[in-house]
């Protein structure tokens, strides 16, 4: 597997590199990938499915100058900022393989992070919901696929130093939650793990393998989505 340290300068251009990702290994141009990024700036991002007038706090995000963007794969609505650390894996299905379903996948790639992290961290790290990492119930990771016929683009992020207070701010409750939130406010049900990114990153990198430098990203595509798709209105707002 390859490894892709990579934060680019915007969110659009970050959300843009996965999809472009996916779509380079679909083509056949490269194997699979694992990759970290970190937000450099707040900016909330909604599921492909979510409805943002639903999900979203619109007028404290515009007061504030916090963007609104949609990424590419399913999942609920999360805020961004310093203090979280993005991880992808773009991976290829196999039909007799682990990846062959979306519940299949799901718990695959999660028990895998489940027990690389609890190596790390001696907590007692838990899988709950259909993709979410906890601690005690509280959950520290969400994450999200998008399928295609030969390869799939699974990621998710990690609260580390995360300021989870903002959350109440910008994101309303979600529409849809998991039965073990019991309808907790995000203060009282989200926390920042303990452990630093550097070693998040190598834990996972060798979980996965993921040895060898990704040299070349597909740039144009990635520039080309960054700016027609996801920085446009009616790709962030279609629902």
């Amino acid at each position: 597997m390859k490894y892709l340290d990579l934060t680019l300068p915007t969110p659009q251009a970050n959300l843009a590199c996965d999809e472009a990702l996916l779509d380079w290994c679909e083509a056949g141009h490269a194997s699979e990938i694992l990759r970290f990024w970190e937000a450099r700036e707040s900016f909330v991002v909604v599921g492909y499915a979510n409805k943002i007038a639903t999900e979203v706090s619109l007028p404290a995000c515009r007061a504030h100058n916090i963007p609104v963007l949609r990424r590419c794969s399913g999942g609920g609505t999360v805020l961004q900022g310093p203090g979280c650390l993005n991880y992808t894996l773009i991976l290829k299905i196999q039909e007799s393989g682990p990846l062959h379903s979306i519940t299949e996948t799901n718990r695959f790639i999660l028990q895998r992070h489940q027990e690389s992290l609890t190596a790390l961290t001696g907590e007692a790290i838990e899988i709950h919901g259909s993709v979410d990492l906890t601690i005690a119930k509280r959950k520290f990771s969400g994450n999200a696929q998008r399928r295609k016929r030969l390869c799939l683009l699974f990621h998710g992020t990690f609260l580390l130093q995360f300021d989870i207070p903002l959350m109440e701010t910008f994101l309303g409750m979600p529409s849809k939650q998991p039965n073990y939130r019991q309808n907790r406010s995000h203060a009282d049900f989200l926390m920042n793990l303990n452990a630093p990114a550097s070693s998040v990153k190598s834990t996972l990198q060798r979980a996965w393998n993921a040895i060898e430098p990704l040299e070349n990203v597909p740039s144009e595509q990635i520039e080309s989505l960054a700016q027609q798709k996801y920085s446009a209105d009616e790709w962030r707002f279609k629902f």
